[in-house]
């Protein structure tokens, strides 16, 4: 999928605040974005700000690295899932399949159960999938829950 697809894609489902943490897989989705992007120095700092947005009539999307989700799973459990603030989770897929640079592979091999253990669904998609994956997690975000597309590196050009 070209990122300017995703970045329609994203808009025609209506999400209208985008922010997160930089990630060279997520690059041109970012580049996309422009001005509408807001850069976040952390991913549970980009949550909070996604939570804000929320309250304040923006629908938000949080582009992260899945090392983020680390730093995140405090935020999404103690704020998003217990408040029922929705939020769409666009996590690139680092270590996916045990390829990559080393500090990768562990949370490569785990984000995806660590997202089902708390509860929040979770897709992992390699490019012509997405689309498909963006209308069920807007279904489940419209119910006010948290939901997460994992992106494999090479799935947005």
């Amino acid at each position: 999928m070209k990122a300017q697809e995703l970045k329609e894609g994203l808009e025609n489902l209506g999400y209208d605040f985008f922010t997160g943490v930089p990630c060279s897989l997520l690059g041109g989705i970012i580049r996309e974005l422009g001005d509408g992007y807001i850069p976040s120095v952390r991913e549970d700092t980009a949550l909070g700000l996604a939570a804000g947005a929320y309250l304040g009539g923006k629908k938000p999307c949080v582009l992260m690295q899945n090392s983020g989700i680390g730093y995140s799973l405090n935020v999404l459990t103690s704020l998003n899932l217990i408040y029922d603030i929705p939020v769409l989770l666009i996590i690139s897929f680092r270590g996916f399949g045990g390829k990559d640079a080393p500090e990768h592979i562990v949370m490569g091999r785990h984000c995806v159960e660590l997202m089902e253990a708390v509860g929040i669904s979770s897709k992992v998609c390699g490019g012509p999938d997405i689309g498909a994956a963006l209308a069920k997690a807007d279904a489940l975000v419209k119910d006010g829950k948290p939901c997460a597309i994992f992106i494999k590196e090479g799935a947005v050009s």
